[in-house]
């Protein structure tokens, strides 16, 4: 911030550029009487080929509309396929309680 140079200018125009043509998207909240809590996760077991990390990531509906929703990079190394997927499973846990 104190020395910017023409490179940092043209990241904020961009950015600036993508929020005002994305200003309509979002999410749409719908009524509902379907009042129950789902639950969605997955992982990709040892997809990151620099340092063999799994991704996760899940997805928590109330009713039909989302309420939260995060993927990324684990933080440790799942031994297999199934821990992978158990850490997804208790960060979605973690999320919905």
């Amino acid at each position: 911030m104190y020395a910017p140079t023409d490179s940092y200018w043209a990241a904020v125009k961009r950015i600036l550029r993508y929020l005002r043509g994305t200003a309509s998207h979002g999410l749409h909240i719908t009524r509902s009487s379907f009042f129950a809590l789902h639950g969605f996760t997955d992982a990709d077991w040892a997809g990151s080929v620099e340092d063999r990390k799994s991704t996760g990531g899940y997805l928590v509906f109330f009713g039909q509309t989302p309420m939260s929703l995060k993927s990324g990079k684990q933080r440790t190394v799942a031994r297999s396929s199934t821990e992978a997927e158990y850490k997804a499973l208790a960060d979605g846990t973690a999320d919905v309680i």
